[in-house]
């Protein structure tokens, strides 16, 4: 790859940036499960993803999430990726400094506890929710060269978005269910893991770091730069 060709730098930093969103997203669910097993020797699933901050994952767990939100906070790419990716980025902080009781042992849950959990749950839905709309409106829009997305990127991103919002929803429902029937099912550690896999893959996809490489070095120098993958 010539200097003439190579993407201009803030094209691989926004890219590098959606990659380590992305990454870290997918890798989340199964790091959390796979750690759980390796430090007690039994495979043991929680009632939800967020509840082992409450185990021996616990810095796992807080650890991905900031870095989540400091990828999210540092994205610049334009209004309103920036701002929502700002908002977004501050939200996955809380959840990872405000933990759920949804995990904690029984008797030990003073009220504040309570308190920090409602606020746990409204960052992680909110979360949830920008997650979506960056897959829904953000990455289905032209790039900054005007360039359309591919339609099947679209479709792709269409998909995840409304994974992530059914998840929510059905996440939401599933408290309706009997507390026996939520622990024996754990509809919520499934849907959140689901909604995870789902924002993951998006952002993965749209850092379209795998065809990169390709890409760029087939692409004529005087051509304006553009997401393959986007």
């Amino acid at each position: 790859m010539t200097p003439e060709t190579r993407p201009p730098q803030d094209a691989v930093t926004v890219r590098q940036l959606r990659l380590g969103v992305g990454a870290v997203g997918l890798a989340l669910p199964v790091g959390l499960v796979a750690g759980h097993l390796i430090a007690t020797g039994r495979l043991t699933l929680l009632d939800s993803l967020s509840g082992y901050y409450h185990t021996e994952m616990r810095d796992v767990f807080v650890g991905a999430l900031c870095a989540v939100g400091v990828f999210l906070i540092s994205y610049r790419y334009r209004w309103p990726d920036d701002v929502l990716g700002t908002v977004a980025g501050l939200l996955a902080v809380v959840v990872a400094l405000f933990p759920t009781t949804m995990g904690a042992q029984v008797g030990t849950v003073s009220r504040g506890d309570r308190l920090v959990g409602v606020v746990h749950q409204v960052a992680a839905a909110g979360l949830f929710v920008l997650l979506a709309v960056f897959c829904l409106v953000l990455f289905t829009r032209p790039d900054r060269a005007g360039v359309p997305p591919r339609p099947m990127a679209v479709r792709f991103y269409r998909a995840c978005g409304g994974i992530i919002l059914l998840a929510i929803l059905l996440a939401l429902a599933s408290t309706q269910l009997p507390a026996d029937v939520r622990h024996t099912l754990k509809p919520v550690l499934w849907c959140e893991t689901v909604a995870v896999f789902a924002f993951g893959a998006a952002w993965v996809a749209k850092s379209d770091a795998l065809l990169r490489a390709a890409g760029d070095g087939s692409k004529d120098p005087g051509e304006a730069p553009r997401d393959l993958v986007a």
